[in-house]
């Protein structure tokens, strides 16, 4: 049986080898049949779609502490780690952007 996947950004890095993702689940209204844009970073890799967008926050496992802000991963399903965590991040899809200041050599995002 596959376990369960999902893809989301990295918005928390601050726990020892936990990272928060949030996750947005899009779908067409039922009734109203209302029509929203995804998330703008997701648009670039899947697209536009007409769709409402709901975001919930998961706490995953990240063993080598390798995630930073910004990065989008896909996280999977795995036993409880913890009350609240119960993913792993199983691989980073695209890191967060980054970029060097020429002057002081500095890195930034």
């Amino acid at each position: 049986m596959s376990r369960q996947n999902f893809f989301g950004i990295v918005v928390g890095t601050a726990m020892q080898k936990t990272v928060k993702v949030r996750v947005a689940r899009q779908f067409v209204h039922p009734i109203v049949r209302k029509v929203i844009e995804w998330h703008e970073i997701l648009r670039d890799y899947f697209g536009s779609l007409p769709v409402i967008t709901r975001h919930k926050k998961f706490l995953a496992h990240d063993e080598k502490e390798v995630c930073t802000l910004g990065d989008v991963v896909r996280i999977e399903a795995c036993r409880p780690l913890s009350k609240r965590k119960s993913f792993t991040v199983a691989e980073i899809i695209r890191p967060a952007r980054t970029w060097t200041d020429p002057m002081s050599g500095e890195i930034k995002r």
